[in-house]
């Protein structure tokens, strides 16, 4: 199994959610992040003054998909994340030893 973690543009999400529903997955995490690459935010005016705001809205998501899938899932969620501007995202990929469904005992493969 491998763990897919994706930090895309939250207005990226809807598109990359509806892929990877079509695409027949049927679990995910998604959680609000903050943060910078080489996009390192930008600097505001509020009220006369200037502010650096270097930390910057992104969305994380998180699969657990079987090993045979994980290229195609990558693709997937680039292809659907990418406006070609800096601070698209990144994806990352880990690999999983074993997956325990809590409910039912059951482990490995069949949990995904």
């Amino acid at each position: 199994m491998i763990k897919i973690e994706a930090y895309v543009r939250p207005e990226r999400l809807e598109a990359v959610k509806n892929a990877l529903g079509k695409f027949g997955i049927r679990g995910m995490t998604v959680l609000e992040a903050i943060g910078c690459g080489l996009q390192k935010g930008h600097t505001e005016m509020v009220n006369g003054h200037e502010y650096d705001l270097n930390l910057l809205p992104k969305t994380k998501i998180e699969i657990i998909v079987a090993d045979s899938l994980g290229r195609d899932v990558v693709k997937l969620i680039a292809d659907h994340a990418r406006t070609g501007k800096i601070g698209d995202g990144k994806i990352f990929t880990y690999p999983v030893a074993d997956a325990v469904r809590i409910r039912t005992g059951e482990t490995g493969d069949s949990v995904i």
